[in-house]
């Protein structure tokens, strides 16, 4: 299968490039800029992506260009940073710029391209990007021409397509970049790369990975209804049928009615072995007096694999077989966001409990095959594995659980109060036809102005804050619930939905009226970045 190796210099989104290159039915693959040479080019790569950086190419030990990529002959896109090590290391110039240029920017395109398609930007055209740099290249290498600028920009593309090689000082992969998708194709088309990567292809390589590593030992997954547990689940059960186990934990952070809706989807639609476990007095007392959502989040991971070695032991007995397996739904945005061994050179954002609130002595080895597919691409995955749309687009759910939507210290009454509030949320929202039950169309704006296909995600958050308030004739002093809804076509960036008044004033009224505990409810206006998804 053709590919693409992507270099990550540490950008927080590089991952985007991935996924863009991944909707243009190509196979890539994400790479340390640092990775042995041996490594990226066992991929056999038909091109290399550079990503972005926070770095500035004279930075003292800033990440360097790899000697094989321009050793190898192959085609190369330089993003921003990768612009700029383009140019430095073919004998041009790069320098700081007097004015930093960070946000939505406008490009004139100035000479025909590769690069940039034709059919949409022809000179002199222009068109809007996103920029984020504080350098700039000042001076071409040999053989490379200018094909647009920007205000604070002389060089914002430049190519030399007889050696294929190309670069850009903006984002494409992001949605605020119009034409973003279509220049990323361009370079696809330029490096001759077939598109072969299908959901259909995904399985079958995901199936014989499993096997490969499997063999005939026992496996366990951990489940727990949401798309990303049940389809790796699916995925494996494929792969080893009779071998899986799945075991379901109700730690009792799920939402109202979920540990009984979990046991059924699970038994009508996978046929696969399931064994219940109700922890939820273990969960609360170790959980007991705890606030920080760090260690909640670590001690949720601790406890659920102890658990698992637990109850895995009493379900698959003694098999005799030198290793055992448990199944995790991780996916690409929980690997990114806890900055998984693999992606070192970015922060870490917060720590996801099935990436870095694992213990150390885990009695498992990890089958995770859904570690590098983002969420749209799991949902076509668990589609033609042949699962029903209502197990595909639930909304989605952290690993943790209400513990990290309770923020403060975590009570029975609290969860109870939360959970009450959350079927508000969502029995509003579904009831106006609001809540995502399709593939959420791509914008070139990345705004959440409009909702065709629903929010992406949407829940209730129960703060530790107590307002006063006014119930009949006496005055109250409790809790306040945020809402929180987003439009995202990724869930690696998202923003606030703009939800109806009159339903925000039907989900209020309702849950200051009928859940006890809470007079005061107030809506999340925050876009991803700066702010994540969830509040914890």
């Amino acid at each position: 299968m053709d590919s693409i190796a992507i270099l990550d210099f540490g950008a927080q989104y590089s991952q985007l490039i991935a996924r863009r290159v991944r909707e243009a039915n190509v196979y890539c693959q994400l790479f340390p800029y640092d990775a042995p040479a041996e490594q990226v080019l066992a991929l056999n790569p038909r091109g290399f992506i550079l990503s972005g950086s926070s770095h500035s190419v004279y930075d003292p030990g800033a990440p360097a260009l790899p000697d094989y990529v321009l050793g190898s002959g192959l085609p190369v896109l330089g993003i921003c940073y990768g612009m700029q090590l383009l140019a430095q290391a073919l004998g041009g110039h790069v320098a700081g710029s007097s004015q930093r240029e960070y946000g939505r920017a406008e490009v004139h395109v100035s000479a025909p391209s590769v690069l940039l398609p034709s059919s949409v930007l022809r000179p002199p055209s222009s068109f809007h990007v996103w920029m984020s740099h504080g350098d700039k290249v000042d001076r071409l290498p040999p053989g490379f021409q200018a094909m647009a600028q920007s205000n604070n920009c002389p060089m914002a593309a430049m190519e030399d397509p007889a050696r294929k090689l190309f670069a850009i000082q903006f984002h494409p992969e992001v949605n605020h970049t119009e034409h973003g998708r279509e220049i990323i194709r361009a370079f696809l088309a330029a490096a001759g790369v077939r598109a072969e990567w299908t959901p259909g292809s995904v399985v079958e390589d995901a199936v014989a990975k499993v096997r490969a590593q499997v063999g005939h030992a026992p496996v366990v997954a951990a489940v727990s209804g949401g798309v990303d547990s049940s389809v790796a689940a699916a995925l494996v059960q494929r792969a080893v049928g009779e071998q899986l186990t799945c075991i379901f934990v109700d730690t009792g952070m799920l939402r109202q009615g979920e540990p009984e809706a979990v046991v059924e989807a699970f038994g009508e639609n996978l046929g696969a072995r399931l064994v219940a476990v109700n922890a939820a007095e273990e969960f609360l007392d170790a959980l007991a007096g705890v606030a920080d959502p760090e260690e909640k989040r670590k001690i949720i991971g601790e406890k659920f694999i102890r658990l698992f070695e637990r109850e895995a032991v009493r379900a698959i007995g003694s098999s005799g077989a030198a290793k055992h397996f448990l199944v995790q739904g991780t996916i690409y945005p929980d690997v990114v966001e806890s900055r998984g061994p693999e992606r070192q050179v970015a922060a870490k954002i917060k720590t996801h409990h099935n990436v870095g609130g694992l213990p150390k002595d885990l009695g498992f080895e990890l089958v995770e095959p859904l570690r590098y597919l983002f969420k749209d691409e799991v949902r076509a995955v668990g589609l033609e594995l042949g699962l029903p749309e209502a197990m595909i687009w639930r909304q989605p759910f952290p690993g943790p659980g209400l513990a990290v939507r309770c923020l403060g210290e975590i009570t029975w009454e609290r969860l109870e109060t939360l959970r009450a509030a959350d079927k508000i949320v969502t029995d509003e929202l579904g009831a106006a036809g609001l809540l995502l039950q399709g593939p959420a169309p791509s914008t070139s704006s990345g705004r959440g102005l409009s909702l065709p296909n629903g929010t992406a995600q949407a829940f209730a958050v129960l703060l530790p804050v107590r307002s006063v308030g006014v119930m009949g004739d006496g005055r109250t002093y409790h809790e306040v619930c945020a809402l929180r809804a987003v439009t995202t076509d990724d869930f690696m960036t998202a923003d606030w939905a703009r939800l109806p008044y009159e339903v925000l004033a039907r989900i209020s009224n309702r849950i200051v009226n009928e859940v006890k505990g809470i007079n005061r409810v107030v809506y999340d206006i925050s876009s991803k970045p700066p702010a994540t998804i969830e509040w914890e």
